[in-house]
């Protein structure tokens, strides 16, 4: 009996120090607790607890960018919690799914886990994982290029997110808010929201969220004009992805110094930025990424009348863009081929 119970204590502490180990954007310090909690749940025969900790540490894949990981993990979870009839851990792995799924550009197998977990969030009246959950369908909505749509979800979300207090996931919601007002170049809106949503993330210490906000506000300042402005943010933006080894979005930010460089002229700065960007995207099997640097290289190529490097880029995104669910994003790349044709 005493074995047991510390056991039990030594995975609530465990779990409690891989969770800080997350927040604090530590991922693979988290990944490694997580893994030998999962060990350890096994090793007492606790179901519940083994999916709670296949839970975690799919988490932590994502948060290294790790989805076919991810996706294994929150696939076992969902058996565990259907087997021993949990349904808050059923909607949560489903929830975390769909996220995975959206991750990869499989917006409509996303959408269908998503709304899986909603039905079941609703009926056992969990507002928060509800509200979370929304929030994925949100940033789907944005990514397929409905940023109206994804508007006023995110608006409803900003709402119960404030009801319930949840300072943490009211900046990510603000964040998302600031991202959509880019999108549709309403950047005076798009930059209140990312304040608002940097000065909560400060607050409650937030690295990697403050990281996302200030390359958001970053590219607001490029969109604006000022790329001098965006691109002293988007280097402290840099170091900080470093520190936090926060790969994912290192790429995205050295794409986006590299599109600011192509704005002043620097082409051979730009091209440098680029090149590692994709480097780390490839490495990732980040297709999204992938393009979006391919795209901006193609259109440096073409903008300094090299035309065969410029289509061998287009072609490339072109390739990778029919493995992704986005119809607008297709078109987009076929755009940039036909306009050198």
């Amino acid at each position: 009996m005493t074995q047991s119970f510390n056991a039990v204590q030594e995975w609530e502490k465990r779990r409690d120090q891989a969770t800080r180990y997350y927040q604090e954007g530590k991922l693979q310090e988290s990944l490694a607790l997580a893994t030998k909690n999962l060990e350890l749940a096994r090793a007492i025969s606790d179901r519940a607890k083994e999916g709670y900790t296949l839970n975690d540490l799919g988490l932590a894949h994502l948060g290294c960018w790790q989805p076919q990981k991810a996706l294994e993990c929150f696939e076992q979870a969902l058996l565990v919690a259907q087997e021993i009839g949990n349904a808050s851990a059923e909607a949560t792995a489903l929830s975390n799914l769909g996220s995975t799924y959206s991750r990869l550009g499989k917006f409509s197998q996303a959408l269908k886990y998503l709304d899986q977990a909603l039905d079941i969030f609703r009926r056992l009246h969990d507002t928060q994982g509800e509200v979370s959950t929304l929030n994925d369908v949100a940033l789907i909505y944005t990514k397929l290029g409905e940023p109206k749509r994804s508007l006023l979800l995110q608006n409803q979300i900003l709402s119960m997110r404030r009801f319930l207090g949840d300072f943490s996931g009211e900046a990510a919601t603000l964040n998302g808010l600031g991202f959509a007002y880019s999108l549709l170049g309403k950047h005076g809106q798009a930059l209140e929201y990312l304040q608002e949503a940097l000065s909560i993330q400060r607050a409650v210490k937030n690295l990697v969220g403050e990281a996302t906000t200030m390359n958001n506000i970053a590219s607001v300042y490029s969109d604006l004009g000022q790329p001098k402005q965006a691109l002293l943010i988007y280097y402290q933006v840099l170091l900080s992805r470093r520190a936090l080894k926060d790969i994912s979005g290192e790429a995205t930010t050295l794409n986006n110094i590299g599109y600011t460089y192509s704005i002043l002229g620097n082409n051979w700065q730009a091209m440098k930025f680029y090149k590692q960007a994709i480097a780390i995207y490839q490495q990732l099997g980040d297709r999204l990424g992938e393009i979006s640097t391919l795209l901006n290289m193609g259109s440096l190529y073409a903008s300094t009348k090299r035309k065969r490097k410029a289509l061998s880029c287009y072609q490339n995104a072109h390739e990778l863009s029919q493995q992704i669910e986005s119809q607008p994003l297709l078109q987009k790349v076929q755009q940039h081929i036909d306009s050198l044709l």
